[in-house]
């Protein structure tokens, strides 16, 4: 995956910060999984946000959407402070935000086309079946699935299941996606494509991404920036050169995969 990432270089002072991430804490009992982290996400970057199991990667993201409660520490996420908003605005930011679960989260019961209905009725209540239908064709064939509209999930492969449950977060055009290991549990062929298409979502529906893996070649693949976390903190920030050109003997083991 040689494709060059460079939008790290830019000065990041004239650039927008979608999602402000202050002193965060997050404890599970005695466990402290997050520790005064602080990060931004800039509009129209993939941010990879590396680190082992266990540093606090997924609860990171988990508490982007308040999904889980931090403990201390602010979130700002397109303007909004999270952490203050009732329910029904947070409801409203959740619907600007692609959050692609590591298991897929596709309803079994239902077939694809059903499954990319769902969100659209839920979300734009007020489109039209015809408009409906024109856009679950489009994101079909951005993701490469345009036979598999009438397939149920069991007979899709694992790969496909990852595909169509991206088509089903991009369908709303939401401007944040946040992908939880996009490539766990995939073959590298497929693992390859899917990093290749979180870039196409990137570049077609403009969004800001923030993706959460410890899989180098799909870091190396989609990253225009990289936090690393270690112990729950902030560990390095920076682009791919540098984390490849380290002498630190933690990052130097990581990138030996």
């Amino acid at each position: 995956m040689e494709q060059v990432r460079n939008i790290a270089n830019m000065d990041h002072q004239h650039k927008q910060a979608v999602v402000e991430i202050k002193n965060l804490r997050k404890n599970f009992g005695s466990q402290e999984v997050l520790k005064n982290v602080s990060l931004e996400l800039y509009n129209g970057e993939n941010l990879v946000v590396l680190g082992k199991s266990g540093s606090g990667k997924s609860v990171l993201i988990k508490c982007i959407v308040r999904l889980l409660t931090p403990d201390d520490g602010t979130i700002n996420v397109l303007g909004e402070n999270v952490s203050s908003l009732k329910r029904n605005e947070l409801s409203e930011l959740r619907k600007k935000i692609g959050f692609l679960f590591q298991s897929g989260a596709l309803y079994d019961s239902m077939t694809v086309k059903e499954n990319l209905e769902f969100p659209l009725r839920r979300i734009k209540k007020k489109m039209p079946q015809k408009e409906m239908d024109e856009k679950i064709a489009e994101v079909l064939e951005n993701v490469g699935l345009s036979d598999a509209l009438h397939k149920m999930p069991s007979q899709l492969s694992g790969g496909m299941r990852k595909r169509i449950s991206l088509a089903r977060t991009i369908i709303v055009d939401p401007k944040i996606m946040l992908y939880d290991e996009p490539t766990t549990g995939l073959d590298p062929v497929t693992s390859d494509e899917i990093s290749l298409l979180i870039n196409q979502v990137q570049k077609k529906y403009k969004t800001s991404s923030i993706i959460i893996t410890h899989d180098i070649e799909c870091a190396r693949a989609t990253a225009d920036r990289l936090v690393m976390l270690h112990h729950g903190e902030v560990y390095k920030d920076g682009n791919i050169e540098d984390y490849e050109k380290s002498d630190d003997p933690f990052i130097k083991s990581f990138f030996k995969d």
